[in-house]
């Protein structure tokens, strides 16, 4: 009975990977080695969009909101006044102040968000464009 099993499923796989290699499907076609050396979702004979220069680029929105939602507003809160859930605790200042901001350039702000300070830690894995979106963020939200 084993046997019989053993050589029925062989030959059922075997029916099923001839069948699978069949290539007399017209929309294959045969590799070639310029292939290889297409970006990727490229098709050959395409033209690859001109990326923009990091200077022509700005952070990108998303990402910084991201990075906002998981390592600031915890502290900060959604706007930066220092109201989130665990803002009280560590003492987390209102970043909207007029005050605070007119004393403190985006430098500062930057090298804060990279080494952290007093109970703050350090974010220094973001990317620097990343880290100068979330200086913005915190600038675009000052209060008259």
């Amino acid at each position: 009975m084993r046997p019989l099993v053993l050589t029925s499923l062989l030959l059922g796989s075997s029916l099923v990977f001839a069948t699978g290699c069949d290539s007399s499907s017209r929309d294959v076609r045969e590799w070639k080695p310029t292939d290889h050396d297409q970006p990727l979702g490229q098709q050959p004979g395409q033209v690859a969009a001109r990326p923009r220069s990091s200077a022509e680029q700005g952070p990108d929105q998303s990402l910084v909101e991201i990075a906002w939602q998981r390592n600031c507003a915890s502290c900060h809160g959604q706007r930066g006044k220092g109201d989130g859930p665990q803002g009280a605790m560590v003492r987390a200042p209102d970043l909207t102040r007029s005050d605070w901001q007119g004393q403190v350039t985006d430098e500062q702000v930057a090298e804060v968000i990279r080494k952290g300070r007093n109970r703050m830690p350090p974010f220094g894995n973001l990317p620097d464009q990343v880290i100068m979106g979330l200086v913005g963020r915190i600038r675009a939200n000052r209060s008259p």
